[in-house]
């Protein structure tokens, strides 16, 4: 009668023993499939599968009494997978972590590299339109001297009286006087260094045809020459006609007789320019 109620016990605690351990192991089993899930694409780390229910315990009667209590072994076995995927969740935390900083600092370096390409382009933008404003500047004062030189071109064959002389001879004679050359000195003296001027001599002498030409041409060289020697007067400056004994039309009534009218002409643009 003991033996049978023996082999009850033993039979019921073997029951209790494997009910617990696929409890456990399908616990287990669940906890490592969902951890796997959660943290990685990865394969799930191969737990170790009991050959048979004793799991390499030797099959003898204290083992049979021991098995269903939590010995050192047994919890080894059953910690030993959880502990390795946790192993593993920690490695690709930290992996994650190192490549989320990776993946940060180099968005700052481009971050970086951006913003210092924006500021040169800026400086490049702001250089550009200071020359473009530089150039506008030149331009404008080119096209102003242009318009001004255009003007003084145009200007330059308008020139105006400023001084005029009457050189008298006597009939026949060539000769100046005394009085002829005091009357050149006073008109040629402010000519000195002066530019923008041209001197107008005309010779009138009476008479008749060639004859009073050849005259007055003798009279007109003889105020030239003394201008030209005396004052160095430019030969270029002087513009000498032989008008013999012609009127000249639309002018002031002269007086007749022979004579050299001598006048100096002077261009106010240029006399201003220079100034």
């Amino acid at each position: 009668m003991r033996n049978h109620i023996f082999l009850a016990a033993v039979i019921l605690l073997a029951l209790a023993a494997f009910a617990q351990q696929t409890n456990s192991s399908s616990s287990s089993n669940s906890a490592s499939a969902g951890v796997t899930q959660g943290a990685s694409d990865r394969q799930p780390l191969t737990s170790p599968r009991p050959k048979d229910f004793w799991d390499g315990d030797d099959p003898n009667l204290v083992n049979l009494i021991t098995h269903p209590f939590a010995n050192k072994k047994y919890v080894q076995r059953q910690v030993t997978p959880i502990r390795d995927r946790i192993n593993e969740l920690e490695e690709l935390t930290s992996e994650s972590n190192r490549l989320i900083k990776d993946v940060d600092t180099r968005a700052q370096q481009g971050i970086q590299v951006a913003s210092e390409k924006t500021s040169l382009a800026d400086q490049h933008a702001s250089d550009a339109a200071n020359k473009a404003q530089v150039a506008q500047t030149t331009a404008n004062d080119a096209s102003t001297r242009v318009s001004t030189a255009e003007q003084m071109v145009g200007n330059l064959d308008q020139y105006k009286g400023s001084a005029q002389t009457e050189i008298r001879f006597r009939t026949g004679q060539t000769v100046l006087s005394k009085t002829a050359k005091d009357a050149l000195d006073e008109m040629a003296a402010p000519l000195k260094d002066q530019r923008g001027y041209i001197i107008e001599v005309r010779g009138f002498s009476p008479g008749q045809g060639q004859t009073a030409i050849r005259s007055s041409q003798k009279m007109a060289d003889s105020v030239v020459r003394y201008l030209v020697l005396t004052h160095n007067i430019p030969v270029y400056r002087i513009s000498v006609m032989s008008m013999g004994n012609a009127a000249v039309t639309g002018e002031a009534k002269h007086s007749s007789g022979a004579r050299v009218e001598v006048s100096i002409l002077k261009n106010d643009l240029v006399t201003s320019a220079k100034r």
